[in-house]
């Protein structure tokens, strides 16, 4: 049975992104490893953006210098 965690920060990804997440990591895992995608169990997580860091620093405090993780 697979469980798949999925972890993002907490900046307001909506219900319906989370549902195409949802659907396409199942599709992904039954394409790939041929699982029943009824038995396949996605976990999304959002963590605060106190909580995460990168390159030392708090996401938050990237934020607040305009470093974002949106595509250019």
């Amino acid at each position: 049975m697979p469980f798949i965690k999925i972890e993002l920060t907490r900046e307001g990804v909506t219900r319906e992104q989370k549902q195409i997440l949802i659907k396409g990591v199942t599709d992904l895992i039954t394409n790939t490893l041929n699982k029943d995608p009824y038995l396949t169990h996605v976990r999304i997580e959002e963590v605060d953006l106190d909580n995460w860091g990168h390159a030392g620093e708090q996401v938050s405090v990237l934020r607040e210098k305009g470093i974002t993780a949106d595509k250019k």
